[in-house]
């Protein structure tokens, strides 16, 4: 009865986003509770990977000013899945709605994570790798890259969506955790897969805290620890034709996580654009549901196991 009730639910309030909304509503209804601590961090990358055999369901949206155009809401949905405790996989799709426009869907990544020390070390490095086809359209400016400026997205959807990126990321995670902090640093470079096009250059760098580092003994929403905070920085540092911080846009943003009992996580982000090549505002928001055992639940449907 409930399986039916939710997508009921999602087509009325979400008629727009029917498809990512539908099947997280579908995967929140036939799950169970599990617990699970999330990091504030949207832009930011640390080193820790979805547990093996878990898949992680996450929605972010985008609010953008934008001068010179129309503001806009870009959204994706994430699937995340754990496939050994070295090795993370994840799946998005995005689109975007330009207010006084459209909106439209404007492709898909898939990005894998490679933890390359088994053990925790002062300093834990990770590698990203990821495959981008979008078109010019998309905004939700995961990372800022190369010469990436606000103008870039100020014309009209059906100008930006004629522009198609086949792009390959690579990011290099190095991430530290000491007393409750957490440290995480993204050097990142960016190559779109036509041989005339040069590598892009950019970075985004992070710190974090729980409210509270001892949990109290009761269970409830509004613990401190139940809450991380942080603050990340990110940008584009231009490419192999004209490196450094000219003609680049960067971006501060506070951060917060809030991670229920229920296993629910809500993070929010306010992002402020350091210079004139920036978008003044980038308004955040994000809400994502862990699934144990996800992996073992697909074997026996496929009939591996009994």
């Amino acid at each position: 009865m409930v399986a039916r009730v939710c997508p009921e639910l999602v087509r009325r309030k979400f008629p727009g986003l029917i498809f990512p909304v539908l099947i997280f509503s579908l995967l929140f209804c036939l799950s169970s509770p599990i617990r699970a601590q999330e990091s504030p961090y949207i832009v930011t990358y640390d080193h820790y990977l979805e547990e093996p055999g878990s898949l992680e369901v996450e929605y972010f949206s985008t609010f953008g000013t934008q001068r010179g155009g129309n503001d806009f809401d870009a959204f994706w949905t994430e699937f995340e899945f754990g496939v050994t405790a070295w090795w993370t996989t994840e799946v998005y799709l995005a689109g975007q709605t330009t207010f006084n426009d459209s909106t439209i869907f404007t492709g898909f990544r898939w990005e894998n994570r490679f933890r390359l020390l088994q053990r925790e070390h002062v300093v834990n490095p990770v590698l990203y790798v990821e495959y981008e086809n979008t078109s010019g359209a998309d905004k939700i400016l995961k990372e800022v890259e190369g010469h990436d400026v606000e103008s870039d997205y100020a014309p009209p959807n059906a100008v930006l969506r004629k522009e198609h990126d086949h792009e390959l990321e690579l990011k290099l995670l190095l991430s530290s955790t000491f007393k409750g902090w957490n440290v995480a640093v993204n050097p990142i470079v960016t190559k779109n897969l036509l041989p005339s096009e040069p590598w892009e250059f950019a970075y985004a760098a992070g710190a974090s805290r729980p409210l509270a580092l001892k949990a109290l003994p009761n269970r409830c929403n509004f613990c401190p620890e139940n809450f991380i905070a942080g603050v990340e920085m990110y940008g584009g540092l231009g490419d192999t034709q004209s490196a450094g911080l000219h003609g680049t846009s960067h971006y501060v943003a506070p951060v917060v996580a809030w991670n229920l009992p229920s296993d629910w996580t809500v993070r929010l982000s306010t992002g402020f654009g350091l210079n004139d090549n920036s978008h003044r505002l980038l308004l955040r928001w994000g809400l994502s549901h862990e699934f144990s055992g996800f992996g073992e639940l697909v074997e026996r449907w496929l009939g591996g196991r009994p």
